[in-house]
């Protein structure tokens, strides 16, 4: 079994020049998620069978409604699936706008597309119909090929979207601010807290953000803005500072996968790495007994072990060496990415890395 080593990412350290915007969101301005449940129709012989007994439940309500009366066990309908609808509300949406909707079957549906999803309600979480969803859904891939076990799947053709699929019905519950901000930060950091404070006090020649946490800025608005606190905001969120952050190493050991600072600092330091590998192979052989004779055809397994160690190397790193030195060193000697992931962690352990070490 081969196994795939991705390449080493180093990322650019970018920390000057980033607007408020970017680093901060208004408290109660954010998305609102809805959920509905409903029937896609119009499949090709690839919706739910027999044992997904709600859909035709489902389909039997409906038809109740419409004025058609059918027992849910009278019928047999392959060309609809069940599916559950998702989207996200934008902040200060007015009724009339459209919005994305995702799809996914919950029955046994193999495939979605070509359906119809049928007028659906979507709700909130205090159960709020915010908007009503329906149209054609895209499911980006196909099945091809049925029955003998011979098909061919592109993609996840049991999930899909229906863009602008929904229309808005109610606006949305955002908070409209007035006479006081609340800035959340996406990343949690006093010193970035304390700059953007000290920005906009500085932007502005008064006195109107303070930290409540590294988390929280609150700002007032000014007298002049009162009115016309959509400008005071857009103002405010085009100010620029810099961030400030900590040093992390990110490592996905599954795809041998490295994303890390290019100026992150090593200490002097000397790495020794070495290699032992032990394969173990079977072989099966056939004992296969004399003519005329009672024995029976035996299959024997033959198991070997060999051991293997490479000759260890090494590299010196000096004062002022950083990861992306590190990550050359290595590779001039043959390291892989998994060799690379466990000499970062070896140099962590040394005290001679100061940054944060996350395995994803």
């Amino acid at each position: 079994m081969k196994l795939l080593i991705l390449p080493l990412v180093i990322l650019p350290l970018v920390s000057a020049g980033v607007r408020v915007k970017e680093i901060a969101a208004i408290e109660g301005v954010r998305d609102n998620q809805l959920i509905g449940y409903g029937l896609v129709v119009g499949l090709n012989g690839t919706g739910d069978k027999r044992q997904t007994f709600f859909s035709s439940q489902t389909l039997a309500n409906m038809l109740d409604r419409m004025g058609v009366q059918v027992s849910p066990t009278a019928m047999l309908v392959r060309n609809m699936a069940a599916v559950m609808i998702t989207a996200n509300l934008p902040p200060f949406s007015q009724p009339g706008l459209r919005i994305d909707v995702q799809v996914a079957a919950i029955g046994d549906a193999t495939n979605l597309q070509g359906g119809l999803l049928i007028l659906t309600p979507l709700k909130a979480a205090d159960g709020q119909v915010f908007a009503v969803a329906q149209g054609s859904v895209v499911t980006g891939g196909f099945v091809a090929g049925r029955g003998g076990g011979n098909a061919t799947t592109l993609n996840h053709p049991t999930a899909g979207r229906v863009p602008g699929g929904a229309i808005v019905e109610r606006p949305a519950p955002s908070i409209t601010p007035d006479g006081k901000l609340r800035l959340q930060l996406r990343q949690s950091d006093f010193t970035t807290a304390a700059r953007l404070a000290e920005v906009v006090n500085r932007s502005f020649s008064a006195t109107l953000a303070r930290c409540e946490s590294a988390g929280v800025v609150i700002v007032d608005v000014p007298p002049q803005f009162r009115s016309r606190s959509v400008e005071f905001i857009a103002t405010l969120e085009a100010l620029t500072l810099e961030t400030d952050h900590i040093e992390r190493i990110v490592v996905n050991e599954r795809t041998g996968t490295i994303a890390a600072g290019r100026d992150i600092r090593i200490r002097p330091i000397a790495v020794l790495h070495g290699a032992l590998s032990v394969e173990v192979q079977t072989t099966l052989d056939v004992s296969q007994p004399a003519p005329f004779s009672e024995g029976k055809s035996m299959v024997v397994p033959q198991t070997t072990t060999s051991v293997k160690e490479e000759k260890a190397k090494g590299i010196q790193l000096k004062q002022g060496a950083t990861v992306d030195d590190l990550v050359k060193a290595l590779t001039s000697i043959g390291s892989t990415a998994r060799d690379v992931i466990a000499i970062l962690q070896s140099l962590k352990a040394a005290g001679a890395l100061d940054a944060e070490i996350e395995v994803i």
